[in-house]
Protein backbone atom coordinates (compact mmCIF):
# COMPACT_ATOMS: atom_id res chain seq x y z
CA UNK A 1 0.00 0.00 0.00
CA UNK A 2 0.99 3.66 -0.95
CA UNK A 3 0.08 7.03 -0.09
CA UNK A 4 0.74 9.90 -2.43
CA UNK A 5 -0.05 13.10 -0.96
CA UNK A 6 -0.52 16.13 -3.30
CA UNK A 7 -1.93 20.17 -3.16
CA UNK A 8 -0.10 21.52 -0.28
CA UNK A 9 1.44 25.23 -0.88
CA UNK A 10 1.53 29.05 -0.09
CA UNK A 11 -2.12 30.76 0.80
CA UNK A 12 -2.51 33.80 2.61
CA UNK A 13 -4.43 33.66 5.97
CA UNK A 14 -8.48 33.88 5.41
CA UNK A 15 -7.54 31.38 1.89
CA UNK A 16 -8.03 27.71 0.95
CA UNK A 17 -6.33 24.72 0.06
CA UNK A 18 -7.40 21.05 -1.05
CA UNK A 19 -5.51 18.38 -0.06
CA UNK A 20 -5.44 15.15 -1.47
CA UNK A 21 -3.82 11.67 -0.53
CA UNK A 22 -4.66 8.66 -3.52
CA UNK A 23 -4.26 5.41 -2.42
CA UNK A 24 -2.45 2.72 -4.28
CA UNK A 25 -2.86 -0.87 -3.38
CA UNK A 26 -5.46 -3.17 -1.93
CA UNK A 27 -6.73 -3.60 1.78
CA UNK A 28 -9.66 -5.55 2.90
CA UNK A 29 -11.77 -4.96 5.62
CA UNK A 30 -12.62 -1.88 7.76
CA UNK A 31 -10.09 1.19 7.87
CA UNK A 32 -9.55 4.79 8.72
CA UNK A 33 -7.85 7.42 6.19
CA UNK A 34 -6.77 10.85 7.86
CA UNK A 35 -4.68 13.94 7.47
CA UNK A 36 -2.34 14.51 10.58
CA UNK A 37 -0.32 17.76 10.38
CA UNK A 38 3.23 18.25 12.24
CA UNK A 39 4.54 21.92 13.03
CA UNK A 40 8.44 23.19 13.24
CA UNK A 41 9.11 22.20 16.85
CA UNK A 42 5.43 20.52 17.67
CA UNK A 43 4.26 16.50 17.77
CA UNK A 44 2.43 15.13 14.80
CA UNK A 45 -0.99 15.36 15.27
CA UNK A 46 -4.67 14.44 14.06
CA UNK A 47 -5.93 17.26 12.06
CA UNK A 48 -9.24 15.16 10.69
CA UNK A 49 -10.10 11.42 9.54
CA UNK A 50 -12.85 9.49 8.17
CA UNK A 51 -13.87 5.83 8.65
CA UNK A 52 -14.15 3.66 5.37
CA UNK A 53 -18.38 3.97 6.30
CA UNK A 54 -17.95 8.02 5.97
CA UNK A 55 -17.50 9.35 10.01
CA UNK A 56 -15.74 12.14 10.24
CA UNK A 57 -13.56 13.03 13.31
CA UNK A 58 -12.04 16.50 13.90
CA UNK A 59 -9.48 18.28 15.98
CA UNK A 60 -10.96 21.11 17.84
CA UNK A 61 -8.75 23.51 16.23
CA UNK A 62 -10.21 23.10 13.03
CA UNK A 63 -14.30 22.57 13.47
CA UNK A 64 -16.06 24.40 11.38
CA UNK A 65 -13.12 25.08 9.39
CA UNK A 66 -11.88 21.85 7.55
CA UNK A 67 -13.47 19.04 6.15
CA UNK A 68 -12.61 15.49 5.22
CA UNK A 69 -13.89 13.55 2.62
CA UNK A 70 -13.13 10.62 0.76
CA UNK A 71 -14.15 8.60 -2.94
CA UNK A 72 -13.73 4.96 -2.50
CA UNK A 73 -14.24 4.30 -5.97
CA UNK A 74 -10.86 6.42 -6.53
CA UNK A 75 -9.19 5.23 -3.36
CA UNK A 76 -8.75 8.79 -2.76
CA UNK A 77 -9.24 11.10 0.71
CA UNK A 78 -9.55 14.89 0.59
CA UNK A 79 -8.91 17.63 2.43
CA UNK A 80 -10.55 20.83 2.11
CA UNK A 81 -9.44 23.49 4.07
CA UNK A 82 -11.42 26.95 4.54
CA UNK A 83 -9.93 30.33 6.61
CA UNK A 84 -6.85 28.89 7.02
CA UNK A 85 -5.13 30.49 9.66
CA UNK A 86 -1.29 31.35 10.43
CA UNK A 87 -1.17 28.00 13.00
CA UNK A 88 -2.49 26.10 10.71
CA UNK A 89 1.32 26.05 8.90
CA UNK A 90 2.71 22.71 9.04
CA UNK A 91 3.84 19.21 7.29
CA UNK A 92 0.60 17.60 6.39
CA UNK A 93 0.81 13.66 6.54
CA UNK A 94 -1.63 11.12 5.16
CA UNK A 95 -2.28 8.05 6.79
CA UNK A 96 -4.69 5.02 6.36
CA UNK A 97 -5.29 2.55 8.94
CA UNK A 98 -6.64 -0.97 8.29
CA UNK A 99 -7.88 -3.36 10.26
CA UNK A 100 -6.62 -7.49 10.21
CA UNK A 101 -8.75 -10.32 9.95
CA UNK A 102 -6.71 -10.79 13.41
CA UNK A 103 -8.08 -7.43 15.21
CA UNK A 104 -5.12 -5.35 15.03
CA UNK A 105 -4.32 -2.15 12.90
CA UNK A 106 -1.40 -1.71 10.64
CA UNK A 107 -0.67 1.87 9.51
CA UNK A 108 0.27 3.33 6.39
CA UNK A 109 1.70 7.02 5.73
CA UNK A 110 2.15 9.06 2.86
CA UNK A 111 4.89 11.74 2.42
CA UNK A 112 3.94 14.79 3.66
CA UNK A 113 2.82 17.98 2.15
CA UNK A 114 3.79 21.24 3.44
CA UNK A 115 0.88 24.04 3.62
CA UNK A 116 2.36 27.56 4.48
CA UNK A 117 0.05 29.83 5.59
CA UNK A 118 1.71 33.38 5.06
CA UNK A 119 1.09 36.98 4.30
Amino acid sequence: VQLQASGGGLVQPGGSLRLSCARSGSIFGLNVMGWYRQAPGKQRELAAEITSGGTANYADSVKGRFTISRDNAKNTVYLQMNSLKPEDTAVYYCRIAVQRPTGSWHDYWGQGTQVTVSS
